[in-house]
């Protein structure tokens, strides 16, 4: 593998990212909903929800917290409770659609793109291997997607913790299982999401079609928020680097997949 050449491909389709309105803006809307809307509105849950309803509510959250967390959730007040439970917790497999969703647009115009701006045969013609293009198309899409997802991460924190300080009175986000998060399955699951649908983009012959194909991946996510919500599941630190460890292990049988079914002539037979 010649690594300058993988940079290569990587730093001009990075280029191109900018230059994609549905990418720029799909990242600014996420942004704005997730790293500030999300974390606004569930600080202001207690000024907004009172009576023995909520409460009721309340309780049955606690219920699928493991009983490892019961102590320190004990010493919260029934203000502090919501904050912490939700937004602390409930909500961080949430998290994972952002660097699932801007890695996915990205590697989606990976091939077909090149396709629609006439750009492909040129590619092709070049003399990177069929390993290098498709690392360098991969590495495009990936490096976006994790870089976004910190990003939005650390203003989601600020907002959490400046919007709650009224009543929480003090600075008390992240917790250790959005570090593990952070860390460990945020880069396995953009990775997961930029392999499968760079191999979907070299197939299909438009930029539609491929991101639509991808959109199956959300599944995944949805499969582990519904077992954080239900107790079935939940991403303590260690659970989430065992989740990772499952991401990445599926990363890398697709990568080899991909890089094996790649094939250039395929490609150029299609123009």
């Amino acid at each position: 593998m010649n690594w300058q050449i993988i940079r290569a491909i990587a730093e001009k389709d990075l280029a191109e990212v900018l230059k994609n309105r549905i990418a720029v803006s799909g990242a600014i809307v996420l942004f704005i909903v997730f790293a500030i809307l999300l974390p606004l509105l569930i600080t202001q849950l207690p000024a907004l929800t009172q009576g023995s309803s909520d409460q009721m509510s309340v309780e049955e959250l606690l219920r699928i917290i493991p009983a490892e967390l019961q102590p320190t959730l004990a010493t919260l007040s029934p203000e502090q409770l919501p904050i912490v439970l939700i937004l602390g917790y409930l909500i961080a497999p949430l998290f994972l659609v952002l660097p699932l969703m801007l890695s996915c647009i990205i590697a989606a115009e990976a091939f077909v793109g090149e396709k629609e701006r006439k750009t492909l045969e040129a590619l092709l013609y070049t003399p990177a291997t069929d390993g290098e293009l498709f690392l360098g198309k991969a590495l495009a899409a990936l490096i976006p997607g994790i870089v976004y997802t910190w990003l939005n991460f650390a203003i989601f924190a600020v907002v959490t913790n400046t919007a709650g300080f009224p009543v929480m009175g003090r600075i008390w986000f992240p917790t250790a299982s959005w570090w593990g998060l952070m860390i460990f399955v945020v880069p396995a699951v953009a990775l997961l999401g930029v392999s499968a649908t760079v191999i979907i983009s070299s197939r299909v012959k438009t930029f539609m079609e491929a991101y639509q194909a991808s959109g199956v991946l959300v599944i995944l996510i949805i499969m582990l928020m519904v077992a954080q919500s239900t107790g079935l599941l939940f991403l303590s630190p260690f659970v989430a680097v065992l989740v990772g460890i499952v991401f990445f292990a599926l990363d890398a049988v697709l990568i080899w997949v991909g890089i094996r079914m790649f094939s250039r002539s395929e490609l150029i037979a299609r123009i």
